[in-house]
């Protein structure tokens, strides 16, 4: 065979190879985002399930307070409203925007309670304060591993070559939850 031809198959073949490496290497990429990107959704679903759970809740929770502070109705609107909120929101930003107000109103309510010494004592209330402390407790939970997942593939969507192929194939950052502003206020209970 002439040497012209083997350099040339040789070059060819090396062609081949790296093409065959490089393209491995983009498929792999993309697999790995794209799992990423399902295990943010499949987490969104249990915050979603966490913050359903916590709604159904809701109802039981309020007419036993009611009962004793039936005064107090604005705190119920807030809390029915953000029910209605969780229950119609169609985005993810959306049910991040209800849950924050929900807890809102739920800290409002947990003012009212220190009010009424009598409803602290019933046990049936005592009861759906553990379920709810229990459920809140469980949405932080999912929500800390969701914001996990969220700065995991964010992260790799910004490293290099993932940013790269990436961009190739329209993958964008997730977003976080993330708490509301007043979140960060400390809440004022009166004895």
């Amino acid at each position: 065979m002439n040497k012209t031809l083997i350099a040339v198959l040789a070059v060819l073949g090396a062609i081949f190879l790296a093409a065959v490496i490089v393209g491995g290497s983009v498929i792999s990429t993309r697999n790995r985002l794209v799992t990423m990107n399902e295990a943010i959704d499949a987490q969104w679903s249990q915050v979603e399930n966490q913050l359903q759970r916590r709604n159904d809740l809701i109802p039981n929770l309020v007419s036993t307070v009611k009962g004793y502070a039936s005064h107090e109705k604005e705190i119920f609107e807030d809390i029915a409203a953000a029910r209605a909120k969780m229950a119609g929101a169609a985005t993810r930003q959306d049910k991040i925007d209800g849950s924050n107000q929900m807890t809102g109103a739920l800290s409002r309510l947990m003012m009212v309670v220190e009010n009424y010494p009598n409803l602290k004592a019933d046990r049936n209330f005592s009861q759906l304060m553990d379920e709810l402390a229990g459920t809140e407790n469980r949405i932080a939970v999912e929500r800390m591993r969701y914001n996990n997942l969220v700065r995991d593939y964010n992260a790799s969507l910004r490293r290099f070559p993932d940013n790269v192929i990436a961009g190739m194939f329209n993958l964008r950052p997730a977003t976080y939850f993330k708490a509301p502003a007043s979140a960060t206020a400390v809440p004022k209970v009166q004895f």
